[in-house]
C-alpha cells in the first residue's frame, strides 16, 4: 500500500507542469520551444501539402482526421500484407495473412493496439517501425486533437472554428510525443531495454536446451506505446517480460507515460474554460475581479476541471482498492491443496512486482485505455478481473488520448440535464443551453459504447465461429469474451489472452468494433459542440447548477455507475461475478 500511494502522491506532483504545458500547446500559447519548433513545423506542412492556417468548422475537422487516418490504413496496410519482400527483415518473417493485416492496421490506426500476434514472430522490423511505432505517434496525435477541437468548442473558443486538424496533429506531434519519447526512450535504454537491428539471439540455457531471445528497436516503440496510450507490445509478453520492462524503475516509467497525458487533458480543459469565463467577465470592474479568489485546486485545474478530475480519481481509487484487495486474497482453490496465499494471488505475476505494482498497473493500464500489462490479466482473481473490465466498459476512468475527457463531459451534460428536470430547469454547461439536439447526440453517443460491447458479444457466444475462441468454458469463457468486445470498443487493446483470437471471425468483428467506437464517437462528440457553438452565452443566475463544485463531481460518479449498472451487470452477473462466487463458495 506504501508503493501504491507514493506512486500516486508523485503522479500528482509529476502532473502539474506537464498539465500547464499542454494547456500551453492546445491553446496554441507560447512556449519557450517554439523557436525550434516553429521551423520543423513548417517542414512538415510543406512536405505534406497542408494548409495549417484555414480554420476549420466541426464537419471539416471531422473529415480531414477521417480521411488522414484512412490513407494512412490504407498505406500500413500494404506493408504488412508485403512485409516479406521488404527490407529490415533480419529474421525472415512472412507477410501478414489479409483478415490479420485488416485487424491489426485498424487496432493501430484506432490506438486500440490490440494484438492477435506476437510481435517478436508475426513482424519484420520494418513493420514495426513504420507501421506500429510510426502509428502510434499519429492516432495519438490524432485522438489529441480531436480533444483540443473537442474543448475549443465547448468553451466558447471561437463561434464557428474549432481549429485546424493538420496544425493541432503537428504540433501535438513535434511538441509533445516526440521530446517526451526521445526522453524516455533513453532512459528505458539506460535501463537494459534494447534499441538495435540486430537479428534475434539464439543461447544456450542452463537446462543445456536452446532459446531464442528477441531485440530490435524495442525502446523507441516502448516509450510510445505507454506516452501515446497505446498498449502494443514488441513481445507477445508486453511490459510483463524483462526485455520490455527490466526494472522497478522502468515499471514507474511506462506507469507514469500512460498517466502523464490523460490527466493533462483534464487540466487543459480547465484551464482554457477558465479563459473563457475570464473573457465573459472583463465588462466586471477590476476591483470585483480581483476579491474572486480561487483556491490552490482551482488554480491548478481551473474550476471545471477540477470537478471532471475529482469524479475521475473517485472512480479509479474504488476500482484500485477493490483490485488490490481481490488479488490479495489469494486464490482460496490453491490454498485448499496446501499452496500458501500469504502473498497473494501470484498466478500470472512477476515477482519482482508482486501484488501490489501488479494491481496498480492493471489499473492504471485500463483506466488510462492504454492495453499494456506487467501480468496476465487472464489468471486475474473474478474480481480483480472485474475492475479491469469495468473501467473499460465505463471508458471514462481518465482514458487515453483524450477520450476519457470527451467521455465525461458527456455524462456531465446528461448529469446537469437531469438536475435541471428534477428542479423544471432548462440545463447549461459552461454557459450554453443544453437542449434536445445536444442530448439526442449525447445519448446516442453515450449508448454506443454498451451496443458494440454487447452486440458483439452476444453474436460470438451465439454462433459456432465465436465458441472456437473461448477456452475456459463457464463463466470465465463470458468474461473473455466481453474483455475483448469491451477492450476493442473502448481502444484500450489489453486482453485476456486465453481466447484463442486470431480467426477470421475474431479478426474481423474485433476490428469493427475498435473503427466504430473510435470513428463514430469522435464525429458526434465534434457534433455536439458545434451544435453548441452557436448558441448564445447564458450568465449564472441563483438557478444555475454549478459544475465546479464536489457535490457535481459525485453527481457524475453516480451517474455514471447507475448507467454502467442499467446496462452491463446482467452480462457482469453473468461473467466475473458467477465466478466469484462460485470459487469462494
Amino acid at each position: 500500500m506504501f508503493q501504491i500511494i507514493v506512486s500516486l502522491i508523485i503522479y500528482l506532483i509529476m502532473l502539474i507542469p506537464v498539465g500547464t504545458y499542454l494547456y500551453h500547446i492546445l491553446a496554441e500559447k507560447h512556449t519557450a520551444g517554439d523557436v525550434v519548433f516553429d521551423k520543423l513545423d513548417g517542414v512538415i506542412y510543406k512536405l505534406s501539402f497542408t494548409d495549417s492556417r484555414k480554420d476549420m468548422n466541426w464537419k471539416q475537422y471531422a473529415a480531414a482526421l477521417i480521411v488522414t487516418n484512412t490513407v494512412m490504413m490504407v498505406l500500413g496496410y500494404i506493408v504488412l500484407r508485403l512485409q516479406q519482400l521488404l527490407f529490415f527483415n533480419p529474421n525472415n518473417i512472412g507477410s501478414m495473412p489479409a483478415d490479420l493485416s485488416f485487424n491489426t492496421i485498424i487496432s493501430f490506426m484506432t490506438n486500440t493496439n490490440l494484438q492477435h500476434y506476437s510481435g517478436e514472430s508475426g513482424l519484420s522490423y520494418l513493420s514495426q517501425m513504420l507501421v506500429i511505432t510510426f502509428m502510434m505517434f499519429v492516432s495519438a496525435a490524432s485522438g489529441y486533437a480531436a480533444c483540443a477541437a473537442f474543448i475549443r468548442g465547448l468553451t466558447g473558443h471561437s463561434a464557428t472554428s474549432v481549429g485546424n486538424f493538420y496544425r493541432d496533429l503537428v504540433r501535438i506531434t513535434t511538441r509533445i510525443l516526440l521530446p517526451f519519447s526521445l526522453a524516455g526512450g533513453l532512459l528505458l535504454v539506460w535501463q537494459g531495454v534494447p534499441q538495435n537491428l540486430n537479428s534475434n539471439i539464439l543461447v544456450d540455457t542452463l537446462e543445456g536446451t536452446k532459446q531464442v531471445i528477441a531485440t530490435g528497436p524495442v525502446a523507441a516503440l516502448e516509450i510510445i506505446k505507454h506516452l501515446g496510450t497505446n498498449g502494443g507490445g514488441f513481445l507477445g509478453a508486453n511490459s510483463s517480460t524483462p526485455i520490455e520492462n527490466p526494472t522497478v524503475l522502468t515499471n514507474l516509467i511506462e506507469m507514469y507515460s500512460m498517466m502523464l497525458l490523460p490527466g493533462a487533458c483534464v487540466i487543459a480543459f480547465g484551464k482554457m474554460a477558465a479563459d473563457e469565463r475570464r473573457k465573459r467577465l472583463s465588462a466586471v470592474s477590476s476591483e470585483q475581479l480581483s476579491t474572486k479568489k480561487e483556491g490552490i485546486t482551482a488554480k491548478i485545474f481551473g474550476r471545471e476541471g477540477r470537478s471532471i478530475f475529482l469524479a475521475m480519481s473517485i472512480l479509479f481509487l474504488i476500482g484500485l482498492f477493490l483490485c488490490y484487495r481481490a488479488e490479495s486474497q489469494g486464490n482460496p482453490a490453491l490454498a485448499e491443496v496446501g499452496l500458501n496465499q500469504s502473498m497473494g494471488s501470484m498466478e500470472g505475476k512477476e515477482a519482482r512486482f508482486g501484488v501490489g505494482l501488479s494491481s496498480l498497473f492493471t489499473t492504471v493500464t485500463t483506466s488510462f485505455t492504454t492495453g499494456t500489462v506487467n501480468n496476465m490479466h487472464d489468471t486475474l482473481t473474478p474480481l480483480g478481473g472485474l475492475v479491469p473490465l469495468l473501467h473499460m466498459m465505463l471508458n471514462v476512468v481518465f482514458g487515453g488520448k483524450g477520450v476519457g475527457l470527451m467521455n465525461m463531459i458527456l455524462y456531465a451534460i446528461l448529469a446537469v440535464f437531469i438536475c435541471g428536470l428534477m428542479v423544471g430547469r432548462t440545463p447549461e454547461y459552461l454557459g450554453r443551453k443544453i437542449e434536445g439536439r445536444e442530448m439526442k447526440l449525447t445519448a446516442l453517443c453515450i449508448i454506443i459504447h454498451p451496443f458494440l460491447i454487447l452486440t458483439f458479444s452476444a453474436i460470438a457466444v451465439s454462433t459456432t465461429a465465436g465458441l472456437a475462441g473461448i477456452t475456459n468454458p463457464g463463466f470465465h469463457g463470458l468474461s473473455q469474451v466481453l474483455y475483448e468486445f469491451a477492450s476493442s470498443a473502448a481502444n484500450n487493446g489489453s486482453g485476456f489472452e486465453g481466447l484463442a483470437d486470431n480467426s477470421l471471425f475474431w479478426n474481423v468483428t474485433t476490428g469493427l468494433a475498435m473503427f466504430f467506437g473510435r470513428y463514430l464517437s469522435i464525429v458526434i462528440q465534434l457534433a455536439i459542440v458545434g451544435s453548441l457553438m452557436k448558441k448564445n452565452y447564458v450568465g449564472e443566475s441563483a438557478g444555475t447548477l454549478k459544475t465546479s463544485t464536489a457535490g457535481f463531481a459525485v453527481i457524475l460518479v453516480f451517474i455514471v455507475y447507475i448507467f454502467a449498472a442499467l446496462t452491463f451487470f446482467p452480462a457482469l452477473a453473468l461473467g466475473p461475478v458467477a465466478e466469484h462466487l462460485t470459487l469462494w463458495a
